[in-house]
């Protein structure tokens, strides 16, 4: 993974969420819905294990003080790395899980696809370029749609659950 990919990735999402504070159209009333705190336990934590996957196959240098065997079996790319990818692919979805359900669908196919680029022998680019647009896509989601506990609803206005 070359430093311009990453850097063009990481500026992608900061402006996504530089978006989220200075548009007053933000999140998207219509459509925001708000998550609990386990909602965005297990986003988090899936995340976490998300990145995790990630450092283990491209940042080798920021994962060395995990135990070997952990990044090992992930770099593998057999059972137990499907494994480490599927629980935190899982968890980002059940943390997403009062989101429209379109939105949701398109999270996990975005995270599907990612799953099928790693694991059934597409080049490199091609896989690059699916994480690239699922995390912008994740972050899009994020910005967009999803209030946080504390806020029940945008700008004061108070919407049904789903």
């Amino acid at each position: 993974m070359s430093t311009s990919y990453l850097v063009g990735l990481l500026t992608a999402v900061a402006v996504v969420f530089g978006a989220r504070l200075v548009l007053a159209a933000l999140p998207v009333r219509r459509f925001a819905m708000p998550v609990t705190v386990t909602d965005a336990s297990l986003f988090g934590v899936g995340v976490a294990g998300l990145a995790l996957h990630c450092g283990a196959m491209f940042f080798s240098g920021w994962v060395e003080p995990l135990p070997e065997a952990v990044i090992s079996d992930i770099r593998a790319l057999g059972t137990a790395s499907i494994i480490w990818y599927v629980v935190p692919a899982v968890l980002v979805i059940l943390g997403l899980r009062r989101q429209h359900p379109v939105t949701l669908a398109m999270i996990a196919l975005a995270l599907v696809a990612v799953g099928i680029t790693m694991y059934d022998g597409s080049s490199l680019q091609v896989h690059l370029t699916v994480i690239f647009v699922s995390v912008v896509l994740l972050a899009g989601v994020v910005a967009m749609l999803v209030l946080p506990p504390w806020q029940r609803s945008p700008a004061g206005t108070n919407y049904p659950s789903r």
